[in-house]
């Protein structure tokens, strides 16, 4: 089983969990979810809790929310924080509050109790329990527990501690002499420059007049996971983001929905308070986007489960049970109806939409089969999951068609069983798409290991065996085969915008083309960023040689060495040392802003979360040495051919080409660090370990922080990705290097 799923699904099974009235689901104050709750981890590189809670605080909430939170006075934060080395408090964006909760979450997860967490974010304990469910799977990224901490308050330093404050301000001086530790470029700047319109630098690209134009969508780089359409201040595609996007070739967006906010929910009105207007500003997106050529299409995983309490009044919907939900039952022939009216009316409501994407047998606890157990339910065990899901199908595209048709349905066959996927290919009604992950099950070797990837790879191209199944499959019923991408970023690496292997991505699109593919998804919630990937990808579909990109990105004065520079980092990033395990695992997500104790922390390794120190995780199927040998390769190849590049465009370098070097640099620190890491760990848990070793190591990851604090200081795209907002800021590198430097103190 992917592990993505099984991870998801785990979660979801789990008992004890509610969620907010958003879903329907009872009050959340009681019910946060504890989990294992192992003790919390300390930060000894601090002489207290306090000076961790402050350093870590600084660049994300105000100073008074900071006070509230441990019963201080705001003077009392600024002094520890001047005591510290930081200077006078940043001033706190409204982006920065608005966009940046999961990172102020994930920094406090191991410093603050539920109580003093909800008063730092200021939220109640409802929003921070739809939040964990709901935004991505958040509780899984955090590792399915909350460590256990005592409350944390305030009191007078003690001399001890003052002391150490005093060697950490002298340290950063030594460290970062007069540069701001906070970056040049303000976190979220990235926000108001790609929501400006661009600048008509190039005439835009011909089409493609040996086929017909096919759909190729991708999601926000900074979108969030709130309710967008309910509050236009978090509106994901600004119309200078969106002619961006057209610009290189996307011409189709996705954005997140749950049905019941879209259309009535008839079992219990309140749960659709507010979907008139959730109506009206997705028809004004729609309307938007349709100016500059593109169409938004919304993503389906229906229906959610509901609470066991409603199943009381409601006991002829009930489907199977995980913990304390059950499903709606889509053999019940009302919740077939209300999915078909609640399709209808949102079609007539928004008769422009482009149409629709569903997952029906993962992320979420949906149908019956949604998690593979439909066995248990009486009515769906006997049917089986490729008759339930393909009917599941079969309302949404009844409801299409009953407003008149003019919606796309795409069934994404991410979860479908082998066992039973053709069958629900054979099953599904005229008219709806079939998308599969275009790299699954292809074969790979890397440092003399085989294996397979699952999803997720830029550094394997597709198209792969499951998908040339399901696809023809798809083609003998007569239905449109679509292809689901990762060209921008992938979990190989999500803290850039976008790695520069664009011969790669280039690739993807060449490939299926001659697969004949009728449309594209270009990526999940990573990947969304407007780049030569993107275009590289369309121009491949398109049947255009990757020079000519090129030429339209940089010009010919530049196009030669931007080719260069594509193909070097392309022949690089083959030899990334891919597994879906490390993939999700590994610590390059953080790089050197993962901070390394001195013992062994105890902690598993989270999805795209938490690394920690569990070297076990990060490199899967790999030894340890192949794994980071892998990685230096990969790193030496970026760092090399950035270097060429660097020299060839000497000092006038396009501004998009100097995006492109200082991404590259950043790809190469990331995967060096992981692979420096690893090292230590292993030194560090060796029986006899080499303290000249391990003190080198430590010396290469500090220089390794220094110089990625340098790059995300001037451009605060880096560290960022929409569904994990940052995964470190520049105060995390600062704060690496003190934590080196008190390892090699301590020996």
């Amino acid at each position: 089983m992917n592990r993505r799923v099984f991870l998801k699904r785990s979660f979801l099974a789990g008992a004890g969990w509610g969620a907010c009235h958003y879903l329907g689901w009872p009050a959340a104050e009681a019910l946060l979810p504890a989990g294992a709750a192992p003790p919390a981890l300390e930060t000894p590189h601090f002489a207290s809790r306090m000076q961790a809670f402050v350093w870590r605080n600084w660049q994300l909430v105000s100073v008074d929310r900071m006070a509230a939170t441990v019963g201080a006075r705001e003077s009392d934060m600024v002094e520890l924080g001047r005591s510290l080395g930081l200077g006078e408090p940043p001033p706190i964006s409204s982006e920065i509050e608005r966009r940046a909760f999961i990172t102020v979450i994930r920094r406090n997860w191991h410093l603050l109790p539920y109580e003093q967490l909800l008063t730092l974010l200021g939220w109640t304990a409802e929003q921070l329990a739809f939040t964990l469910r709901e935004d991505d799977f958040l509780y899984v990224k955090l590792g399915s527990l909350k460590p256990r901490c005592a409350p944390l308050k305030w009191s007078p330093p003690t001399p001890a501690e003052r002391a150490r404050a005093a060697e950490i301000a002298a340290l950063v001086r030594e460290e970062f002499g007069e540069v701001p530790l906070t970056g040049r470029d303000p976190l979220f700047g990235f926000v108001s420059r790609l929501s400006a319109a661009p600048p008509r630098k190039v005439p835009p690209r011909e089409p493609d007049r040996g086929r017909p134009e096919i759909p190729r969508f991708c999601y926000s780089y900074f979108a969030l996971y709130g309710d967008a359409l309910l509050d236009p201040a978090l509106d994901p595609y600004p119309e200078g983001y969106l002619a961006r996007l057209a610009e290189a070739g996307v011409n189709g967006v996705w954005l997140q929905g749950l049905l019941a906010n879209l259309a009535p929910f008839p079992w219990d009105e309140r749960i659709s308070a507010g979907y008139e207007q959730r109506r009206e500003q997705l028809r004004r997106l729609v309307e938007r986007a349709g100016r500059f050529g593109i169409k938004v299409y919304v993503y389906l995983n229906e229906p959610r489960s509901r609470p066991l309490a409603f199943f009381e009044r409601h006991p002829g919907l009930k489907g199977v049970a995980q913990g304390d939900h059950a499903a709606l039952c889509t053999s019940a022939p009302e919740v077939r109806g209300w999915l078909i009216g609640a399709v209808e009316s949102l079609c007539r409501a928004v008769p422009d939409l482009g149409g629709f994407f569903t997952i029906t047998a993962s992320e979420n606890f949906t149908n019956c089969w949604s998690h593979h157990q439909g066995g248990s339910c009486p009515r769906c065990g006997e049917r089986g999951a490729a008759e339930v899901i393909a009917d599941l199908l079969r309302s949404f595209q009844e409801g299409i068609q009953r407003a008149g048709g003019r919606q796309t349905l795409i069934a994404w066959d991410w979860g479908w069983a082998e066992a039973w996927a053709e069958e629900a290919v054979r099953r599904l009604p005229d008219g709806i798409a079939v998308m599969s992950v275009s790299e699954w099950d292809v074969t790979i070797e890397r440092g003399g290991v085989r294996s397979q990837v699952g999803e997720y790879s830029l550094s394997a191209l597709g198209p792969g065996p499951r998908a040339r199944r399901h696809w023809a499959a798809a083609r003998r019923r007569g239905l449109p085969a679509f292809a689901k991408l990762q060209v921008g970023t992938t979990w190989e690496l999500a803290s850039v915008p976008f790695i520069p292997a664009v011969e790669q991505a280039w690739a993807q699109g060449h490939n299926l083309r001659e697969e004949k593919v009728s449309g594209l998804m270009l990526g999940w919630t990573l990947g969304g960023h407007p780049s030569p990937n993107l275009e590289a990808t369309v121009a491949g579909l398109n049947g255009e040689d990757l020079e000519a990109v090129a030429v339209r990105r940089h010009g010919a004065r530049h196009a030669g060495p931007a080719l260069a520079a594509w193909r070097g980092f392309s022949r690089a990033f083959r030899e990334f040392p891919f597994h879906i395990g490390s993939v999700y695992h590994a610590p390059w997500q953080m790089g050197p802003a993962n901070p390394l104790w001195n013992q062994p922390t105890g902690y598993a390794s989270t999805m795209v979360g938490l690394p920690y120190d569990d070297v076990t995780r990060w490199r899967s199927i790999y030894p340890v040495e192949t794994w980071c040998t892998q990685l230096e390769r990969v790193a030496d190849g970026f760092e090399t051919t950035a270097a060429e590049l660097a020299a060839a465009v000497d000092r006038d370098p396009p501004p998009g080409l100097e995006d492109e070097l200082r991404f590259a640099q950043a790809c190469a620190i990331h995967w060096r660090s992981a692979a420096t890491q690893a090292r230590w760990i292993t030194q560090r848990d060796a029986p006899n370990p080499d303290p000249a070793t391990g003190r080198a190591l430590l010396l290469a990851e500090l220089s390794l922080a220094r110089r990625l604090h340098r790059l995300q200081s001037q451009d605060s795209r880096i560290g960022f990705e929409a569904s994990n907002h940052y995964f470190y800021v520049p105060l995390d590198l600062v704060e690496k290097v003190i934590n080196c430097r008190w390892l090699l103190r301590e020996g």
